[in-house]
């Protein structure tokens, strides 16, 4: 990491407006073309380079439920296999190069499957739904490469708990999975082994009087480049619970250690962080959501505050950042940004 943070901002290149909403994205390496998983169901394609930029569904012999949100989607072996996950509980694989689903897995979870990821070398991909379960799969056939269970099925107040998000450190060798109680557990990918127990209970409310509801959780998790620092992503704590009215919360941890290496909280912005990457080179770090609208937060590691802080147009659930960390594509409500970073 640079020893002094950088000066940056974002500046908004495109507007792509939408009926639906846009759960998940992934982006094709060297290129423009870019996977979004829907709330209708659909899995689209889109060509962002294109004037004007006119998404295409893909279409095949096997496709989610019509109204399943697409929550989850990887690329994965190579580039070669797009990997996508919904409400309806199933995984497909589709080849990118024929736009055609080549496997198809009706009942890969038994409840709503929340994130698709692949590891680092292309290999696996991992999905984690509300069974509380973490699968792997092989990327490239879609075979069963066995799966994580350690999370409560429920929350402390005895409700259905959820498990939001996963990711690989950028080795691959550990798997880190988060829940609505803000457990995070980290796995050793190769025997299947809990590893390490983190806490983020500071990411979820429970109302005891009026609602008898819990709201929060840990949405999001990001290794640093260097797999030294592992961050979680959400929200602080909620007075009213039927709105996101706390403050965009981060944690960090040390990923070998275990302990917690500090927290942030934006002073500007209310709501989850659904999404969180490094850059590249670890200089900085951007986190991505909303509550009513929509927020990027551009935010030093290493001292933990914030270095640009932007309002987005609508309520952000994924996000694409490219390889030199200059371009920002970012997908939610009705619609799709393209933001410059610098």
């Amino acid at each position: 990491m640079s020893d002094s943070p950088p000066s940056l901002r974002l500046t908004e290149e495109r507007k792509i407006p939408r009926q639906d909403i846009l759960f998940s994205l992934a982006g094709l390496p060297g290129s423009q073309r870019v996977f979004f998983g829907s709330s209708d169901g659909g899995v689209l394609h889109a060509d962002l380079g294109a004037d004007p930029v006119v998404p295409t569904v893909l279409e095949g012999d096997f496709r989610h439920r019509p109204g399943a949100y697409v929550t989850g989607l990887a690329l994965a072996a190579g580039a070669s296999r797009l990997v996508s996950g919904a409400w309806d509980r199933s995984l497909i694989w589709w080849d990118t190069a024929s736009m055609r689903p080549v496997h198809h897995v009706a009942e890969a979870h038994a409840k709503w499957i929340r994130k698709v990821v692949a590891s680092p070398d292309g290999s696996l991909v991992a999905s984690v739904a509300d069974d509380m379960v973490c699968r792997l799969w092989d990327a490239a056939t879609g075979a069963p490469r066995g799966e994580l269970k350690g999370h409560a099925a429920e929350t402390p107040h005895q409700y259905p708990s959820m498990l939001f998000t996963c990711a690989f450190s950028p080795d691959g060798s550990r798997l880190a999975t988060a829940d609505k109680t803000g457990r995070i557990l980290v796995w050793e990918v190769a025997t299947r082994r809990e590893i390490a127990s983190l806490d983020a209970s500071c990411m979820y409310t429970w109302d005891p009087k009026q609602r008898r509801h819990s709201i929060g959780g840990v949405r999001s998790l990001a290794f640093s480049p260097d797999g030294r620092t592992l961050v979680a992503g959400g929200i602080g704590q909620i007075g009213n619970i039927d709105h996101l009215g706390a403050a965009a919360r981060l944690r960090f941890f040390d990923s070998e250690k275990g302990g917690t290496l500090g927290e942030f909280e934006s002073s500007e912005f209310k709501g989850l962080i659904e999404r969180l990457a490094f850059h590249p080179r670890g200089e900085w770090l951007v986190a991505c959501g909303g509550d009513n609208g929509g927020f990027a937060l551009l935010i030093d590691p290493a001292s933990r505050k914030s270095l640009h802080e932007s309002k987005l147009p609508f309520h952000v659930h994924d996000f694409l950042l490219d390889g030199d960390g200059t371009r920002l594509v970012a997908a939610g409500h009705n619609g799709i940004v393209v933001q410059r970073v610098g």
